[in-house]
């Protein structure tokens, strides 16, 4: 596999006028000890990144619009022949706001939506009126033909919406849904019991399956959930099915599931070059190292992209290489990045073979 950089979320702030209960940087109104780069920084990171290869860059946070030079790092991105992206959540978004992201040649944007009601939305996101603001932020890209997507994030509280969510992101006019299965990093660690079950979490990727079968108009992503990509091969092959055919349009770089520190990393505010957004462990620091250098020659990275060096389920699973496991969910749960993913129940036929002949 060829591990280019595909995908990069860039974290240009740690403020944020949100205090959602899963946020993986406990982003504040101000981010004490974590200050935004300068702008002639941020210009200097996009030159380093845009000699060595073209990613996909989504300026994130925090709220990326809290950063009154937004639109600056946007347009020097673009002018470097970078995709360049926007993830906000809604509630800043005005006409004027509109006007200048398609000035700045930020391709696309995506909305975080974590329920169908006002009631659900806005406990997930701490702040009344989040709900109005998402609503408000998609009416506002529909009139100035700004492409969104849209970002679901779910626990225990609100899992039961997650069907309601999607046909909502449908009716909003989304491009594409991704229902996020939360890593426990950041704010998130204080809601650890509300993490779905193991058994909820295989019937909600069964339901995804099911329900993208018969989706023609939206994409539609798990994320952070790379064991679907075995559940999809698994289906694929008992309905006759070529699993290619079905996994492509998911995946960044084809059928793999977990792409961390292989086709996407983060950037946080730091300057520390992270596999993805909930993976709190640096490769490297873009301030002091080139990205070059820290994407082809980290330890971090070339641990992560060695499959023979996973352990547990993951390590013997025939389906490592289209799923791999969530690394980000083992460092967290299990204090290692290489043990197997805790979310997944999958029993791999190794393991299954070698307790039958115990048991003989």
């Amino acid at each position: 596999m060829e591990f280019t950089p595909k995908w990069i979320a860039w974290e240009i702030t740690r403020r944020c006028n949100l205090k959602c209960v899963h946020c993986r940087s406990s982003s504040e109104m101000e981010a004490k000890g974590h200050p935004d780069l300068p702008l002639k920084e941020a210009f200097r990171i996009l030159d380093d990144i845009s000699s060595y290869a073209k990613p996909v860059i989504v300026l994130s946070g925090g709220e990326p619009l809290m950063r009154g030079d937004v639109f600056d790092i946007a347009k020097y991105g673009a002018e470097k022949g970078l995709r360049m992206c926007l993830a906000t959540n809604g509630s800043l978004v005005t006409d004027d706001i509109c006007e200048k992201i398609k000035a700045s040649g930020i391709r696309i944007v995506s909305l975080s939506l974590d329920g169908s009601t006002e009631e659900v939305h806005d406990n997930f996101r701490n702040e009344k009126g989040a709900f109005k603001g998402i609503l408000n932020a998609a009416r506002l890209f529909k009139r100035h033909g700004i492409e969104f997507i849209i970002n679901s994030s779910f626990t225990k509280r609100n899992q039961e919406e997650i069907p309601k969510v999607y046909k909502l992101a449908k009716d909003l006019g989304a491009t594409a849904w991704y229902m996020f299965m939360i890593v426990p990093t950041g704010r998130g660690e204080e809601i650890m019991n509300e993490l779905i079950s193991k058994e909820d979490y295989e019937e909600i990727l069964d339901w995804h399956y099911r329900m993208e079968k018969d989706e023609h108009d939206m994409l539609v992503r798990p994320t952070c959930a790379p064991h679907y990509y075995r559940i999809v091969l698994q289906k694929s092959k008992e309905e006759g099915e070529k699993f290619e055919r079905r996994t492509l349009k998911f995946s960044t770089g084809g059928s793999k599931g977990c792409l961390a520190g292989q086709l996407i990393c983060l950037i946080n505010v730091d300057g520390d070059v992270l596999p993805c957004s909930y993976f709190p462990k640096s490769a490297g620091n873009i301030r002091k190292q080139s990205f070059k250098d820290i994407w082809e020659n980290s330890e971090l990275f070339r641990d992560m992209r060695d499959f023979k060096k996973y352990k547990g389920r993951c390590g013997s699973c025939e389906f490592v290489n289209v799923c791999g496991g969530c690394r980000a969910r083992a460092y967290a749960m299990e204090g290692d990045y290489l043990e197997e993913e805790p979310f997944c129940g999958y029993v791999p036929m190794r393991i299954k073979r070698k307790t039958e002949l115990e048991v003989r």
